[in-house]
């Protein structure tokens, strides 16, 4: 039984999304559970991928191509899992700053977020502070994702952490973004910085004790 959970691991390493449901198919009528295909094949992948993405050895396409396999298989299952099947590490509230249109790194870090467990709002692109404040209270989020890829739009990610804050809502803000750093994170009040998906996974699972 163990070599379908191998198997459908590999298919989501390798991005083959259109065999993807057709092993887990299988996997499930020659016995294997659910949670067993879920945790040891689909998110067991997306933990192997990580290390590889941050040492150059697979690269963003490769990785969206993971991420979007993993998240075919993990829909097919989703309505055959038992409760206990899947336990949510917590609730991330993830989207790009207002005035700002990109989405494809935040895209990623939503991804590799849900595949490693987390329940994930995304709300999308050019949400304004109080967007965000609200599917923070509305989702009873533990943590909080800025993404900002302009320079120009660091000044609202600015003023959503300060409205975050202001509102004094219990939520872990990570920020993220090609012209965010560590000095200007820390600088917002942010609780936590990284450069990268992978990072953003292991920053996340810190914040919940995971």
């Amino acid at each position: 039984m163990a070599n379908y959970v191998e198997e459908i691991k590999e298919l989501v390493i390798d991005g083959e999304d259109e065999e993807i449901v057709d092993k887990i198919k299988e996997a499930i009528d020659a016995g294997v559970a659910v949670g067993d295909i879920v945790n040891n094949g689909l998110i067991e992948a997306m933990n192997v991928i990580g290390p590889m993405m941050a040492s150059g050895e697979l690269f963003v396409p490769e990785v969206l191509m993971s991420a979007e396999t993993m998240q075919v298989g993990l829909n097919y299952v989703k309505p055959l899992l038992q409760d206990g099947d899947l336990k949510s590490l917590g609730t991330v509230v993830i989207g790009t700053v207002e005035g700002d249109l990109h989405d494809i790194g935040k895209n990623l870090v939503a991804m590799m977020l849900e595949s490693s467990g987390f329940t994930v709002i995304n709300i999308g692109i050019d949400q304004s502070p109080q967007a965000f404040v609200d599917a923070i209270v509305e989702n009873n989020a533990q943590i909080v994702g800025l993404s900002a890829l302009l320079t120009t739009t660091m000044p609202a990610m600015r003023d959503t952490v300060a409205l975050i804050k202001e509102k004094g809502l219990d939520v872990k803000v990570a920020v993220g973004g090609a012209p965010v750093n560590k000095e200007f994170a820390d600088s917002i009040g942010a609780d936590g910085y990284s450069e990268d998906a992978t990072g953003a996974v292991a920053l996340c699972k810190g914040f919940v004790g995971a």
